[in-house]
């Protein structure tokens, strides 16, 4: 069993074909199947079953797998300390949603590349479940999110602190100076983010729970067309703060006077329990801690 039948192994795993694992991994599917038989030989078990055109984990497929994610993580993670040493250089790989990245991260980011500009960054945008699942699979080294309360014991939480949010609208729309009860939004046209959006699944449990029935709902993953469609007078938008101030200033949205039940999440910054750190992992960690982010 060596590392690379484990890549292989998990990249089938998560991608649930032999076809598209070989174009991921720039391999022949002849030498995929051959990884996979050899290794499915050495433990004496089969490890995927293939149904048709789909492919899933066994039994003893899905015992491997957070055996395999380990091993194969601690190998790139040894790699890269032996590589860098205690040189900030190297890369991180940063996940987080679009509100927080265009609201706080600009000023952060580019201070980090003047105090290390060897250290390439990269950012992958997503909804918060997504990096739950990114963290697990490595593929990103840190999550800055939006949530509820962390309570998965896999994960640790480099930074917590309450993020406020508000309801945005234009400033001719009908309910921009009155005081906004749950009911006012009673046949409201609402514009959202994604249906797995951490904010936007507690925005509509809450008005569910209240009875409301907005008219309609448009939704887009990107913040700043939302603030766009709202400026225009299309709707209502539920945001974080920190994400409509600079609109709210120039006097573009309006924050309502809203009455109803408050919106309470974290922002969150999360890493693996098993994530190694990397000097150039932990300047970046610093340095939210001193901008407070």
């Amino acid at each position: 069993m060596d590392v690379r039948q484990l890549k292989t192994f998990l990249t089938i795993a998560h991608l649930h074909s032999f076809t598209q694992a070989a174009q991921s991994l720039d391999y022949a599917q002849s030498s995929i199947t051959s990884q996979i038989q050899s290794l499915e030989q050495e433990l004496g078990v089969r490890l995927f079953d293939r149904l048709g055109h789909r492919i899933t984990l066994t039994t003893a497929g899905n015992c491997l797998l957070p055996f395999a994610e380990q091993a194969v993580r601690l190998m790139e993670e040894a790699k890269q300390a032996v590589e860098n040493s205690q040189e900030l250089g190297g890369s991180i790989s940063i996940g987080t949603i679009e509100s927080l990245c265009a609201a706080r991260l600009p000023k952060i980011l580019k201070e980090y590349k003047l105090r290390y500009p060897d250290v390439e960054l990269s950012l992958k945008f997503g909804v918060t479940q997504d990096f739950y699942a990114a963290l697990k699979e490595n593929t990103v080294d840190i999550a800055l999110l939006i949530d509820k309360g962390l309570n998965q014991t896999e994960f640790i939480t480099q930074i917590s602190h309450p993020e406020p949010f508000g309801l945005f609208v234009s400033p001719e729309h009908p309910l921009a100076d009155l005081e906004v009860y749950p009911e006012a939004l009673n046949g409201r046209e609402l514009i959202l983010t994604e249906p797995e959006c951490s904010y936007r699944h507690m925005f509509e449990a809450m008005i569910a729970s209240c009875g409301i029935k907005p008219q309609s709902i448009l939704e887009t993953g990107n913040v700043q067309t939302i603030k766009q469609l709202v400026m225009s007078g299309m709707g209502v938008t539920l945001l974080p703060l920190v994400a409509a101030e600079q609109e709210c200033s120039e006097g573009r949205l309006v924050k309502l006077n809203w009455k109803g039940p408050a919106f309470e999440l974290q922002t969150q910054v999360v890493l693996h329990k098993n994530k190694w750190i990397s000097p150039s992992l932990s300047a970046f960690i610093q340095l939210l801690h001193e901008m407070n982010f």
